[in-house]
């Protein structure tokens, strides 16, 4: 049994000016992609894998098959934290948990952006809930995923080079600023 790789939910160009059509055919054609050619292979050479899900496989696996399975997770999350509709303050539930945890969706803003621009080399920053009910910032090392503590994904933003090097080069900053123009609160209230 092969995984295949998910649709974009929205066309390549969708994210345009924050995220170039460009670093979308790099970053899910070739990054994603190989990810989980690389996760079909190690799959197809163990058959004690056969029939389990990526995430039973992310939540169980070490080394090269975890950081191939958690990347294809990940890149497949990161893709639906964003939204061509996206951006602006949250709504909903998400708006009410984030004021409740943070003091405002501004001091959110301001932390989880601290986060991500923080996070020291490749990885992920996250919006999580705890088994408390309770959201939290966390940040992840390379391929890392929040459920392998027990934490639930809310929203994800990438911050490895790759998801933004071409727009914006070593601006990680100016990269993160231009996310929350994208950022899809729908999904963020479907997490929740």
């Amino acid at each position: 049994m092969a995984f295949t790789l998910p649709e974009l939910p929205y066309a390549k160009s969708a994210l345009a000016p924050h995220i170039s059509e460009e670093t979308l055919e790099f970053h899910y054609g070739k990054h994603h992609a190989g990810y989980l050619t690389k996760l079909n292979a190690a799959v197809a050479n163990d058959s004690s894998l056969e029939g389990k899900s990526l995430e039973d496989i992310m939540l169980s696996a070490s080394g090269g098959l975890f950081n191939n399975a958690a990347q294809v997770w990940n890149h497949t999350f990161y893709w639906n934290s964003m939204s061509p509709n996206g951006g602006g303050a949250p709504t909903g539930a998400i708006a009410d948990a984030i004021n409740a945890a943070f003091g405002s969706f501004e001091q959110f803003k301001v932390d989880f952006s601290a986060a991500a621009g923080g996070q020291f080399g490749s990885g992920w920053a996250w919006l999580v809930k705890d088994a408390s009910g309770n959201l939290k910032i966390v940040t992840t090392s390379n391929a890392g995923n929040p459920m392998t503590d027990g934490l639930t994904p809310i929203l994800t933003c990438d911050v490895w080079e790759h998801a933004y090097y071409i727009d914006y080069r070593n601006s990680r900053p100016g990269y993160i600023e231009a996310w929350w123009h994208l950022v899809n609160w729908d999904f963020a209230n479907a997490n929740l």
